[in-house]
């Protein structure tokens, strides 16, 4: 059996982060998805960015890691705080696959004992696509969905 888990701010919720998303249900028989808090980063509250999640990937478990420890610098001793972090949050579900597209997914995926699922990001007709990049530029909107969308103006995450 595969358990998947898929790591993210999802701030804002995009079509990158939906691709990862598909890939990790279509290959994981269970899918956990860490929604990590990030007010330092977005207005828009975890419980909603984790409800985008939930609407989505309806048999996915939605954990919401709520208060990690600070993402100021990366030095070894940062990164061993959230890898404990992230291992207590997911230890009840036994994850086997970490699914990423980012550069910290084998570590994490080390770190759990599990095998890491390297993503490729999309790129086609997206660029070079990032949350960021859909916070600072309004023209990016056509990669949220709508509802995504409406909650970024509702929390004030649109330029």
């Amino acid at each position: 059996m595969k358990t998947g888990l898929v790591v993210g701010k999802f701030a804002p919720l995009h079509k990158g982060h939906e691709f990862l998303l598909q890939k990790a249900t279509d290959e994981a028989d269970n899918l956990v998805v860490l929604v990590y808090d990030a007010p330092d980063v977005t207005g828009v509250p975890i419980f909603v960015r984790a409800g985008w999640v939930r609407a989505l990937y309806p048999k996915a478990v939605i954990i919401e890691g709520v208060n990690p420890p600070p993402r100021d610098v990366w030095t070894p001793e940062r990164t061993r705080e959230h890898e404990e972090f992230i291992k207590h949050l997911v230890s009840p579900y036994h994850i086997t696959h970490v699914f990423s597209s980012e550069a910290y997914g084998a570590l994490l995926a080390q770190a759990l004992g599990a095998e890491h699922v390297q993503i490729q990001k999309v790129t086609e007709g997206a660029g070079n696509l990032s949350a960021t990049f859909i916070r600072n530029h309004p023209e990016a909107r056509k990669f949220v969905s709508a509802r995504v969308y409406h909650d970024m103006q509702n929390y004030g995450d649109v330029l």
